[in-house]
């Protein structure tokens, strides 16, 4: 099953203040004890959403209004922290799938890419307009432009910015190697089978 071309991502987003926001905040190395990702959505930033009995805090994340959000607005270096690819796979496995901020951590923004998951780099001041219009009213919908690198807000497009790589390898459906290896999995058998130095017993 080829891997999908991400050209286009649009919906709503969440504004998610602060600088530096690390993998062990994104998600707590007591739940990363887990066989597969599935289900580490639910531990999204548990330990700013949650109060130490597990009740909710009022946090922009616990509002219900935001729910729908698959598009996480943030500051400088996000990601930062230990190189835990749980991280990444928390947000997706919440409904994200882009995240904007001002700067990341490199480890972080490699195993985004191989989710799918577009990080693209902005001004400080586009931050702001962003997360004013989110603010003030949480049914904007945004849609990014891979191709163009265009973040469109109603009528208004911001630049941003990603490594011509990583948006090559979006655009063209090739942003997961073990996807692709697998993909290619009957050509790999095909090979080995036709190397004579190959023990096919």
């Amino acid at each position: 099953m080829a891997l999908d071309k991400i050209k286009k991502i649009v919906g709503k987003g969440v504004y998610l203040a602060g600088d530096d926001i690390d993998t062990d905040r994104i998600i707590p190395a007591r739940y990363m004890k887990c066989i597969t990702f599935d289900g580490l959505g639910d531990y999204l930033f548990y330990d700013i959403r949650h109060n130490e009995n597990g009740t909710k805090k009022d946090h922009i994340l616990n509002n219900k209004i935001y729910h729908e959000a698959s598009i996480l607005v943030s500051g400088k270096n996000f990601g930062c922290g230990s190189s835990r690819e749980h991280a990444p796979q928390a947000l997706y496995r919440a409904g994200f799938r882009a995240v904007i901020a001002e700067g990341f951590a490199e480890i972080f923004f490699g195993n985004s890419i191989q989710l799918g998951m577009p990080c693209l780099t902005v001004d400080t001041n586009v931050v702001q307009k962003l997360s004013s219009a989110l603010n003030s009213n949480p049914e904007t919908i945004i849609s990014i432009n891979m191709k163009t690198l265009k973040i469109i807000i109603g009528d208004e497009p911001y630049d941003s910015m990603i490594k011509e790589g990583a948006r090559e390898s979006l655009i063209k459906g090739t942003w997961d190697p073990i996807g692709e290896l697998l993909e290619g999995l009957d050509d790999v058998h095909r090979m080995a089978a036709s190397l004579p130095n190959i023990d096919n017993h």
